[in-house]
Formats: structure tokens, sequence, C-alpha cells
């Protein structure tokens, strides 16, 4: 495991997406931190990982980045 000063940005930086988007009812089971970056020995954080969904949860995060961007 890595102990990077910057790992613990990155965690709290994919705590706060998975969090934002359960609050749209979106769920990405593969979100997390990408291990090769998190295993590396450059400074900047961990890259973080999204991962594959269905079509249905693509969909669902297309709308809601949509109706977002319709806002500002």
């Amino acid at each position: 495991m890595s102990d990077h000063d910057s790992d613990d940005t990155a965690r709290a930086s994919m705590i706060r997406l998975r969090e934002a988007l359960t609050a749209h009812g979106i769920t990405l089971p593969s979100l997390g931190l990408d291990l090769p970056t998190f295993a590396s020995v450059y400074l900047s954080p961990p890259l973080i990982s999204l991962g594959n969904c269905n079509v249905t949860t693509a969909d669902r995060l297309a709308d809601v980045l949509r109706a977002a961007a319709l806002r500002r």
C-alpha cells in the first residue's frame, strides 16, 4: 500500500464522487483508486478509476450531467 501524502486526497475525492453519484441514484460498482497509479512512486495523487457501467447507468449519468450544465 502506498503512503504518499496525496493518497488521502485521492481517497477523499473518490468518496465525495461516490456520495455525489449516490445522491443522484447512480452507482458505479468499479469506482475506486487506479491501482497502478496508487502504487507508483510519483508525487501526484493516484488516478480515480470510474470503471465500467451498464447502459442504464451511463444514460442516468449523462442525464444528471446535462441537467447540471443547463442550470449553470
